[in-house]
């Protein structure tokens, strides 16, 4: 058993401590956390040193990275039992950060091949935060079974953020992997998805294989696979399949468009990188403010947001028809003629930060159009007067982006820094035009 495993053996072997908490109390996992933090601190070197040690631990002779682990299982700990975070969500982020990690180390002794080390992670994970749910909410006297559904929703969740954030970062900021976990699991746990375990296990299934097809597809890297899966799975979760069509015809067909004529933009230098596979920066600077509408649909449809929940409804279409309009018009109008800056219609080279052509103007105009129609198809409170607001949205943010670039691209703000602000002015303008036309209505 190679170093790597042994430490992380031990590490989830302290992440079964968590369940002290529902088992015991707070007082008395509270004082286990101070054995295992006082003896992190007193053990220096030696063979437990050994056992325990990340490489820049023995830099500084302290096993900083046990310390800061325990930190911040003690900080969910508390907020666990100081505040309204569930103790069963505590539990389960523990565990899945800690088994997982293990079966990760044993799959990079068999293969160097990243996906797999990912996938395996991720099963393992999922087992484990609903193993570490399930035991929680054993000890504590509530029903298990009424439960699965959301034990399955906040397991698979917290392990496609784990494994993402663990494909960004470094394996010592698992102490960062899991208080995001943690809190994205509180916030979950808040919007109570009223789903069965038979539409959470199908959410999962169908999201992750059009996650693997993206990958095998070389339209996406692992970590833009994984930002995928999540995106997709709390979409349909949180607000439906009919969401879940109008975000995956952007991937579909914004991944298909980076292909096209792929060659002729490597020659002219506007070709993406890795070959055209999109990574998480690219997948959230597109997506992010649909996940945030997402999210607030789930909340005002729970009532604790006092928003109309169809505004958010909009606001989602907005900003995809945004991510389409302007990926169809840069990966499309990118390979005719000579780009002219928006800012001034002066001619510039092909790749320029807000060069545009009219060929590309209008496969963004069709983008946009895509997205209305397939929300129009699907939404009954679209209608035909929505579906034109959804077009005129994804145009205006199509241009906020051309803008953008010309101006503050590269001074101020980077590509996916331009598509975030590209997608929330779509997503504003569109909620913002539906209520005006209610209001005059």
């Amino acid at each position: 058993m190679t170093e790597p495993v042994r430490r992380a053996g031990v590490f989830a072997l302290l992440c079964t401590l968590s369940l002290a908490v529902p088992l015991f109390g707070p007082r008395v996992a509270a004082a286990l956390a101070a054995v295992v933090l006082l003896g992190a601190f007193a053990v220096t070197d030696g063979p437990i040193f050994d056992l325990l040690a990340y490489p820049g631990d023995y830099e500084d002779g302290r096993l900083y990275g046990l310390i800061t682990f325990v930190l911040a299982g003690v900080a969910l700990g508390l907020l666990a039992t100081e505040s309204s975070m569930p103790t069963a969500v505590f539990v389960g982020t523990v565990f899945l950060i800690g088994y997982g990690n293990v079966v990760e180390q044993l799959a990079r002794t068999r293969t160097e091949r990243d996906v797999v080390h990912a996938t395996v992670f991720c099963l393992v994970a999922t087992a484990a935060a609903a193993a570490g749910q399930a035991a929680s909410l054993g000890l504590s006297g509530v029903p298990i079974e009424p439960a699965v559904p959301q034990i399955l929703f906040l397991a698979a969740s917290g392990a496609l953020l784990a494994a993402l954030l663990r494909d960004v970062l470094l394996l010592y900021d698992d102490p960062v992997v899991m208080l995001s976990v943690g809190f994205l699991l509180w916030l979950l746990a808040e919007l109570d998805p009223a789903l069965g375990t038979l539409e959470i296990a199908v959410a999962l299934t169908v999201t992750v294989a059009l996650g693997y097809v993206s990958y095998a597809l070389e339209t996406a890297s692992i970590a833009g696979m994984l930002t995928g899966v999540l995106l997709g799975l709390l979409t349909i979760v949180l607000g439906g399949y009919g969401w879940f069509v109008v975000l995956i015809s952007f991937f579909a067909i914004g991944g298909l468009s980076t292909k096209f004529r792929y060659d002729q933009k490597e020659d002219l230098g506007v070709a993406e990188d890795n070959n055209g596979a999109r990574g998480t920066g690219n997948v959230l600077g597109n997506a992010a403010v649909g996940l945030v509408a997402v999210l607030g649909y789930a909340a005002s449809s729970a009532t604790l947001f006092p928003v109309e929940p169809a505004l958010f409804l909009f606001a989602f279409a907005g900003s995809v028809a945004t991510a389409m309009s302007d990926t169809l018009s840069s990966e499309i109008g990118s390979v005719f003629e000579t780009p002219r800056l928006i800012t001034t219609l002066e001619p510039v080279e092909p790749g320029t930060d807000g060069g545009v052509t009219w060929q590309g103007e209008v496969a963004g105009f069709v983008g946009a159009g895509i997205v209305a129609v397939i929300s129009y198809g699907l939404f009954p409170e679209v209608g035909l007067a929505g579906a034109v607001i959804i077009v005129a949205a994804g145009f205006i943010g199509m241009t906020v982006d051309s803008l953008l670039g010309a101006t503050l691209e590269g001074s101020l703000l980077g590509n996916q820094g331009v598509n975030f602000l590209a997608t929330l002015s779509g997503a504003l303008v569109c909620a913002l035009l539906v209520l005006s036309l209610a209001m005059f209505s």
